[in-house]
């Protein structure tokens, strides 16, 4: 019924601030096994919808609680270094919802991972859900996500909502929805999610959201041109009337050399049939026509 995070999946939080206090709170009431925090030099008792434990350390939390996903508030220039304590002392699924992370401390962090088994959704991102299991990690609505057949995969936040909504309102729903993250360097990007969703048997589609700049999307429909992802796929970029060189929302959101447009990214999905929704409110239509067209049930 997902990937990445299930009902099995016990959290911790790396960041106790005011963010990560509130965002904590939310994931339990969801229904997360939110199992700790980890606060350094704080370590002791934070009350959270009854006694959530507080340790100094992702390792000492690991050792008490079994915890095997992380989700981090840390400020920014110290996030780099939170999640490579977390990798290093074992969690298997990192999401990191900080934004304004250094680039060049990302990289270093990057570099770290790849010696490593974890998976790490962001940096400064939405986070992600699973509907039927009543597992969230990080700061996507819950209310508007119900159980389901469709996996999301997105760049945007604000997007991802969309998206869901008109899934939900379509009387369809989410096995997974992942918010990547909109940074330069991030971890799980669109063909990572998109094998990842192949790989689920129940789920039956896919909606792939993006934006201008970067590449990402396009060797995401490389993988559908090739056959890798046989899932019939709705994809829309956002950014199609922004100007060569602007830095959107996002700063990985940015055109240069004439690459990275909208345009391109859209020709690329279509060539590899993806159905392109021309708009953001055409998202669920799409997938419906789509679905009716392959017919695939998805209820």
């Amino acid at each position: 019924m997902s990937v990445l995070i299930n009902k099995d999946t016990r959290l911790l939080c790396q960041g106790l601030g005011r963010a990560g206090r509130f965002h904590s709170q939310r994931c339990r009431e969801y229904g997360s096994q939110m199992v700790a925090g980890v606060h350094p030099g704080r370590g002791g008792q934070l009350e959270l919808d009854g006694t959530l434990p507080v340790f100094d350390s992702v390792a000492a939390a690991i050792e008490e609680t079994a915890a095997n996903t992380s989700m981090i508030f840390v400020p920014a220039r110290f996030a780099a270094d939170a999640i490579i304590e977390a990798a290093e002392s074992g969690i298997e699924t990192i999401v990191c919802i900080t934004e304004g992370i250094p680039t060049l401390d990302m990289a270093r962090a990057m570099s770290y991972l790849s010696r490593t088994n974890a998976t790490l959704i962001g940096p400064n991102c939405p986070g992600l859900i699973a509907p039927g299991a009543k597992c969230k990690v990080g700061i996507l609505p819950g209310y508007i996500h119900k159980p389901g057949r469709i996996g999301i995969v997105s760049r945007s936040g604000t997007l991802t909502y969309e998206a869901v909504w008109q899934v939900s309102e379509a009387g369809l729903g989410q096995t997974t929805c992942i918010g990547i993250g909109g940074d330069p360097i991030i971890g799980t990007d669109h063909s990572d999610a998109l094998r990842l969703f192949q790989a689920d048997d129940d789920t039956a589609a896919i909606i792939m959201i993006g934006e201008i700049g970067g590449s990402s999307e396009e060797e995401a429909a490389s993988l559908v041109a090739s056959g890798e992802v046989t899932k019939p796929v709705v994809g829309f970029i956002a950014g199609a009337t922004a100007p060569p060189g602007t830095r959107m929302g996002h700063a990985g959101a940015i055109i240069a050399g004439g690459k990275g447009t909208a345009a391109e990214k859209n020709v690329a999905m279509r060539a590899a049939g993806i159905a392109v929704a021309e708009s953001p409110a055409e998202i669920g239509s799409t997938l419906l026509a789509l679905l009716a067209e392959r017919g695939v049930d998805a209820t």
